[in-house]
């Protein structure tokens, strides 16, 4: 059992690039000849066979376990398809909710009386400017490539992928940053970060701008968490102590300062502060 959910869980790991590459060769415009086509068919299908079976006694083994139906599918699933797969899976799955949420004009994970921080204001032009550039290469490709088959797989991909940038942008519109009414925060970015920061945990914050380099979600060496947006972070917010966070595939990391961006930050700096500085509302007891 252990050797066919190693091989499994390769298969789930290789069956996407291999169909993709397959696609560029065909868009490309690159003949495969049909042994080559044939065989590459028939391995995807004994991947998914493979994978059929091996999921298949994993759910029959929890069952005899006494799990319930639900429960030994998701075991198995978690036992097969690896922790990354299936968290951009729940990424994308959550970014096209969000989508609809927007078209409702509404928000998620927003309480009554809690402060939403937009934060989208550095990255709406360039989403809306990717999604042209999009829609214009289709109508260009449609009429410089002359093989319906190309046309059909292009209209699909990118269909597919100015619908997943509209959910990116939808994510980040539906989701904001949440100031708590008891002074807590959620900084989030998106369906991929959400890190809750209890009102007890924030020793200080402050409007700061900065320009971090590299990815969306990264830790420096002293333990300080930037998520920048459009390259920028606008507001620091020092912690009493080093908070667990999770990265957008899994990982998982301590910090002791959070940078983020928000559109309006002394709103929110000003919110946290005013959290932390309300006086207490409990009369003196008599002498």
């Amino acid at each position: 059992m252990t050797g066919g959910v190693k091989a499994a869980r390769l298969v789930a790991l290789a069956v996407l690039p291999a169909e993709l590459a397959v696609g560029v060769c065909l868009m490309a415009g690159v003949r495969i000849p049909g042994a080559v086509w044939a065989g590459a068919e028939a391995a995807v299908l004994l991947g998914v066979a493979l994978e059929a079976v091996v999921l298949g006694r994993l759910w029959r083994a929890g069952r005899r376990a006494g799990a319930g139906r639900r429960a030994a599918a998701a075991g198995a699933l978690r036992t097969v398809v690896p922790a990354p797969v299936r968290r951009l899976v729940a990424h994308e799955l959550r970014a096209l909710h969000s989508l609809g949420l927007w078209m409702l004009r509404r928000r998620h994970g927003v309480p009554e009386g809690a402060l939403p921080v937009p934060y989208t204001g550095p990255q709406t032009a360039m989403m809306y400017g990717l999604v042209f550039v999009t829609v214009v290469e289709t109508v260009m490709l449609a009429l410089l490539i002359p093989w319906p088959v190309v046309h059909r797989i292009l209209l699909v991909l990118d269909v597919y992928g100015v619908l997943l940038v509209l959910a990116l942008h939808a994510a980040c519109v539906t989701r904001p940053h949440v100031v708590g009414p008891d002074g807590s925060l959620r900084v989030r970015y998106g369906a991929l970060f959400d890190l809750r920061v209890p009102a007890a945990a924030i020793a200080a914050a402050r409007v700061e701008r900065r320009f971090p380099q590299g990815r969306l979600v990264q830790l420096d060496h002293d333990g300080v968490l930037d998520l920048a947006v459009g390259g920028q972070t606008t507001v620091t917010v020092e912690l009493a102590a080093p908070l667990g966070f999770v990265r957008p595939l899994g990982r998982r990391g301590q910090a002791v300062a959070v940078r983020f961006h928000a559109d309006d930050p002394r709103a929110v700096v000003a919110a946290l502060t005013r959290a932390r500085t309300v006086p207490s509302t409990i009369p003196d007891l008599p002498g």
